[in-house]
């Protein structure tokens, strides 16, 4: 919670101005007047006019503010250009104990992220560590209007927490701030101890409503400590010589409140040191003058020749009667003659180019109160006048209420009369709220008075009487008392409302309350208790009214129905006041009350008949009687007993098909007193015990198709039959039925293969099997000609018209295989084919050839079908298996022939497998000489086609055939050798040198992987004797062996002196050059969008980006990377006036390289890319002009084409 500030603790302090009427510099942005810009000669307050002089400026800073230093005034300028603030918080009032907020708001359409938010008080105590039981902040974001909302809430408010407080606002560059005050009032009725004085200050500076007096500061609730008189200080001399850490305690010590405006005018006196060339005298800092004298200006010229002229707050001065001038050798002086408060103003004087300025202010004589306020007695009604006098006439005075301000007004019962100097208070209809402790205040003095507002003795002339009333009549209470005031009515304690039947009527001392057409409900306590007086005048009303039975719920003939087994409670509505007398019988039998099965109940506002477990027998005819001292009542009920129909008997299955049956059952014997209005029918599996419902709506015949059942389950059925009363118990389950059905026709029928005397087709399974299996299929042919056939081939498929004596059985026991061929056929004959699918149901339906077939084998030529790895050359390392599948085509049988290289393939090493559709080529362990060009050939008749393939089987190489030292210098030796002999069928794709001191000849790997047959071989350590050896690689790897130099080198300890060879610097310099230029590019309105290029030089060159020509230079919506020689802007969620041509400019020492791109911005409306605006397809199907996959992350940057 906020600590109080210095501010309570200062003695005295002057009231700060009303938050209401800022001052129109603070609104201006805090920006001096011109005329201060321009620069005024060094001013001092004179002495005792300290911070009353101050006091009287704009109060744009608080006692809890900081002084204004350069960075601050600049940040202020900063928040001028960038407000953030659309709604500021507030200055604001509260009582101790209360609660208030405080809100701001900033809007967030150009922030790309929440600004940040400070709440202060004072000058440092930042709030956000005090947020607690007193104190909280937070925050909220409204999505449709996108602002962000601050609030700062105090609660239960203390005396200390009132002074000014700051809120900042903060995005990036941009910063903003507001400052308010909160002011603490106290609870209490006392009238506060206030100077008078200070409050009394004006609230412009030479507008029109200069001079006004503004009570303001006599709203604040703060103690004053009496002080004793201490000699005035100037504050301006204190300042001008303190050190600038010391301002804040000073303002504090002696109550400034525009600290600002002082150090800006310090500032200027220490800035402006040089003497004036024009004035040889120039005018005081400030002038002093009471209300009606005369005050007079003097400055000495350096030139007697120079025009003086007078200004007030930049207008002009012409002589008059109040402004007069006089020349004095070299001093010009004006006088301000019966000064007022409009002369409070600034004043400068100009001679030549230069001007000097200064201060005029205007103090008011304090008003007195010369009759006080008179304590006053008085009753409710009368008219209270309050009544004091003033030393002037026509003052303004202020009137206050236990503290509390009183602003009269047209709405106002507080009325004030002002007679010269007699000042009155006029109460109209006091009333005992009026009581209080009233006080009148002047700029020089107060009075106070207490009024007492008393009611008057109060007789009951006419006291109510108890009223008894019939049902329906009207009721009507009276009473009368001696004074004329207004009252209030109740019934049973409850505050009576008027309406249509009830109303009040007060005429004078008379009050009377009326009730048109009395209810029962309306029998109570009335009581009737003038307003303000502790009397009660109270009656009781009491309403009878003959019993009545209401019959209403009933059928026309007064019939009950009741289900057997159930029981029944049948409440009778009555009514009667005094509740009548209840008795029921039947048959002449008296029913009575108790325990029994058959019994009544009687209750003030119904009487009930109970049946537990009613019975066929109690069916019949009961009588009410009601009876009470206003009449009697009679009624008759008829009541009937019916029951649930019995369960139907157990319904038979009579056909079963492969997820549905047929069943049907007898009406149930008995239906129960209630016609039959339908049957539910219940199913379950045989293995189940949980029954499932078929039908929800009732089933009206005594036939039913069940369906959706599980192929192959058994199952059993059962009926509920169903009256009005209810459904009956179900009947005995069904015989246990299993559903099953045929398979579907089998797919794919096609020919197989076609010789003189057979045909072979195949087929594939059908596509439906069902719970019932496969038990295999049958394959039936007929001979075109032999019967007329209908056939339609709108689908490829074929229809025949056949009987089935006509169809020839191909085979005489099912078969199991999806592959069947028909034999004995005579050539050059033409059949018909057909299959069926064939279960424990039957056959299903046939599936037919959709065309003759003739029999007599076809010819097709020869066709190899090489697959794809095969068609370059096929690599196998030596010992692998090799085993290659080759298919074709042909018919009738191919003969195939292999050869190697063009001869014939030795079978002892390479195995040959052919079927019908492939030749396979298998090698168990390859070997180098299986290598080489393999040439395959199919015959078919006089048809021909040929194929080959290449083999290649590889090992590793041999090790190199010689090893040389060429040269030993320095640590280096210098290694040559020879390629291998045996590359193992493959190309030497590298070498692996390796070293061995000739002490330990462990040998270490020097250079893997090498390709030259020439090495050097460095770092070697001096003293010592190495060996060397080589090893070849090829795609096998290293040869098994290596070959060694058969001599050593020794790398001897003084060794050949090597020299360096001298280079040349090399100039790296170069002017820009893109080595990738900018693409045209499609970019999505709303999704980011990025140009890319690469650009190389040195030195480094400076890169520029431009659209339209126009260079890009701190937009907030542009980002741009260089990396590496990579140039990329960012473009962020663009718009379709983002489009246009860009272009990336790089310019160094050497030279300047542009590159340039068009962007063109798309906009997505419902799925649609349309350039630039959304486009509206009414009925038709929108189609994109260019073939972009709607991937929203390729929107962000696709290139044109």
């Amino acid at each position: 919670m906020p600590e109080p500030t210095k501010e309570n603790e200062a003695p005295a302090p002057a009231p700060a101005p009303p938050p209401e009427e800022p001052n129109k510099e603070t609104e201006a942005g805090n920006a001096p007047p011109k005329d201060e810009e321009e620069g005024s000669p060094s001013i001092a307050l004179p002495p005792g006019l300290g911070s009353r002089a101050l006091e009287r400026k704009d109060s744009e800073w608080s006692l809890g503010e900081s002084p204004a230093t350069e960075e601050q005034v600049k940040q202020n300028t900063n928040s001028e250009l960038s407000t953030l603030f659309v709604e500021k918080p507030q200055t604001g009032t509260v009582k101790v104990g209360g609660n208030i907020s405080f809100i701001a708001k900033v809007k967030a359409e150009d922030l790309l992220r929440k600004p940040s938010v400070k709440w202060f008080k004072g000058k440092w105590m930042d709030l956000a560590s005090k947020a607690g039981k007193h104190l909280q902040l937070k925050e909220t974001f409204e999505r449709q209007s996108r602002v962000y909302t601050f609030e700062m809430q105090i609660i239960k408010a203390k005396e200390n927490y009132a002074g000014n407080y700051r809120c900042e606002v903060t995005y990036k560059d941009k910063f903003d701030s507001c400052s308010f005050d909160l002011e603490v009032h106290e609870s209490t009725g006392t009238t506060p101890n206030i100077d008078i004085r200070s409050a009394f200050k004006r609230s412009g500076e030479g507008q029109e409503d200069a001079g006004e007096l503004d009570f303001s500061g006599l709203l604040k609730r703060r103690e004053v400590k009496q002080q004793e008189e201490e000699p005035e200080i100037d504050v301006w001399e204190l300042l001008k010589n303190a050190n600038p850490n010391e301002y804040e305690k000073i303002a504090f010590q002696y109550g400034i409140t525009d600290l600002r405006g002082m150090l800006k005018r310090l500032k200027r006196m220490r800035r402006v040191e040089k003497k004036s060339a024009a004035f040889a005298k120039i005018l005081d800092p400030a002038y002093q003058i009471d209300k009606g004298g005369r005050v007079r200006f003097v400055v000495e010229l350096a030139d007697p020749k120079l025009e003086v002229k007078w200004y007030k707050n930049g207008q002009e001065i012409r002589p008059s009667t109040k402004y007069i001038f006089e020349h004095k050798g070299c001093e010009r002086i004006m006088f301000i003659n019966n000064c007022s408060l409009t002369d409070d103003s600034e004043y400068y004087v100009t001679a030549g180019d230069e001007k000097c300025s200064t201060e005029l202010f205007v103090r008011e004589p304090p008003i007195m109160v010369t009759k006080q306020l008179e304590d006053t007695n008085a009753y409710c009604g009368e008219k209270v006048e309050l009544e004091c006098e003033v030393s002037e006439d026509d003052a303004n005075v202020k009137w206050f209420k236990n503290g509390e301000e009183i602003i009269p007004g047209p709405k106002s019962r507080y009325k004030v009369k002002v007679e010269g100097k007699k000042h009155i208070l006029i109460i109209e209809g006091a009333t005992k709220a009026d009581s209080a402790e009233y006080s009148v205040m002047t700029t020089g003095g107060q009075s106070s008075a207490k009024l007492t507002v008393d009611l008057k003795p109060l007789k009951i002339l006419a006291p109510l009487t108890d009223l008894t009333v019939k049902l329906g009549k009207e009721i009507c209470l009276k009473c009368e008392i001696s004074e004329n005031v207004t009252g209030k009515w109740t019934k049973n304690g409850l505050p009576v409302q008027e309406g249509d039947r009830l109303k009040v009527v007060h005429k004078g001392r008379i009050h009377k309350l009326v009730i048109d057409s009395a209810l029962i409900e309306d029998e109570g306590e009335y009581v009737f208790t003038p307003d303000a007086y502790s009397v009660t005048l109270p009656a009781k009303v009491h309403v009878i009214d003959p019993p009545k039975i209401n019959l209403d719920g009933l059928d026309a003939d007064n019939t009950v129905t009741v289900i057997a087994g159930n029981k029944l409670r049948l409440e009778i509505p009555i009514s009667g006041e005094p509740p009548p007398k209840v008795i029921w019988s039947r048959a002449d039998k008296a029913i009575t009350e108790g325990s029994g099965r058959i019994r009544a109940e009687s209750y003030p506002d119904s009487s009930s008949l109970i049946i537990d477990v009613a019975e066929r027998e109690d069916s019949g005819v009961y009588n009410i009687n009601l009876k009470n001292e206003a009449g009697e009542a009679h009624a008759s009920i008829k009541i009937k007993v019916v029951d649930i129909p019995d369960p139907p008997v157990a319904p038979n299955v009579t056909d079963v098909g492969d997820d549905w049956c047929i069943m049907n059952w007898e009406p149930p014997a008995y239906d129960g007193g209630s016609p039959i209005l339908g049957y539910f029918i219940e199913r379950k599996k045989k293995q189940s015990s949980r029954w499932m419902r078929l039908n929800f709506e009732l089933c009206k015949e005594t036939t039913f198709e069940p369906k959706k059942m599980i192929e192959g389950v058994a199952y059993e059925v059962r009926i509920f039959a169903v009256n009005a009363i209810g459904i009956s118990k179900p009947s005995m389950p069904s015989k246990p039925f299993v559903p099953l059905a045929v398979t579907s026709p089998p797919t794919l029928l096609a020919v197989d293969s076609v010789t003189d005397t057979t045909v072979t087709m195949k087929w594939r399974p059908p596509d439906q099997i069902g719970a019932a299996g496969l038990d295999g299929y049958v394959l039936e042919y007929c001979f075109e000609g032999s019967t007329s056939a209908k056939q339609s081939d709108e689908n490829g498929e074929a229809a025949y018209d056949l009987s089935a004596e006509e169809w020839i059985v191909a085979n005489m026991d099912l078969i199991d295989k999806t592959k069947f061929t028909i034999t004995g056929l005579p050539t050059d004959a033409k059949i018909f084919v057909r299959v069926k699918a064939v279960n424990a149901a039957g056959a299903s339906e046939p599936k037919y050839y959709s065309q003759p077939i003739l029999v007599k084998e076809i010819i097709e030529p020869p066709k190899i079908r090489i697959p794809r790895h095969l068609k370059q050359t096929y690599i196998r390392r030596v010992g692998e298996a090799v085993n290659l599948v080759i298919p074709f085509q042909g018919k009738p049988r191919p003969e195939l022939t292999w050869t190697k290289d063009g001869a014939e393939i030795d079978k002892n090493q390479i195995n040959i497998r052919n079927s019908e559709t492939d030749t396979i080529i298998f090698i168990r362990k390859a070997e180098r000489s299986h290598s080489g060009k393999y040439d395959l050939q199919v015959k078919v008749e006089k048809f021909v086609e040929s194929a080959s393939i290449d083999i290649q089987i590889v090992d590793r190489p041999g090790p190199p055939q010689l090893v040389k030292i060429e040269d030993v210098w320095g640590e280096n030796v210098a290694l040559s050798w020879t390629p291998p002999k045996d590359d193992g069928n493959a190309a030497i794709t590298g070498y692996t040198i390796q070293k061995a001191d000739k002490k330990s000849m462990e040998w270490f790997t020097v250079i893997e992987h090498y390709h030259r047959t020439n090495a050097t071989i460095t770092e070697l350590v001096i003293g010592n004797e190495y060996y060397f050896r080589v090893f070849a690689e090829n795609m096998c790897g290293l040869s098994e062996n290596a070959t060694m130099t058969k001599e050593s080198a020794v790398i001897a300890k003084d060794g050949k002196v090597y020299k360096n060879p001298v280079y040349e610097d090399f100039d790296f310099t170069e002017a820009p050059m893109y080595t990738q230029p900018l693409v045209n590019t499609y970019a999505i309105a709303g999704y980011n969008a990025t140009l890319n290029c690469s650009v190389r030089g040195n030195p480094k060159p400076k890169i520029t980006w431009m659209k339209n020509k126009v260079a890009i230079v701190n937009d907030p919506r542009y980002r741009m990377f260089s990396n590496q020689g990579v140039c990329t802007l960012e473009i962020r969620k663009p718009s379709p006036y983002d489009g246009g041509t860009y272009c990336c400019k790089a310019v160094n020492d050497l030279g300047t390289a542009e590159v340039e791109c068009k962007l063109e911005v798309k906009v997505i409306y419902q799925g649609v890319i349309t350039p630039g605006e959304p486009l509206f397809l009414a009925g038709q199907q929108q189609v994109l002009k260019t073939h972009i996959p709607l991937d929203i992350s390729t929107f962000c940057s696709i290139p044109l084409t």
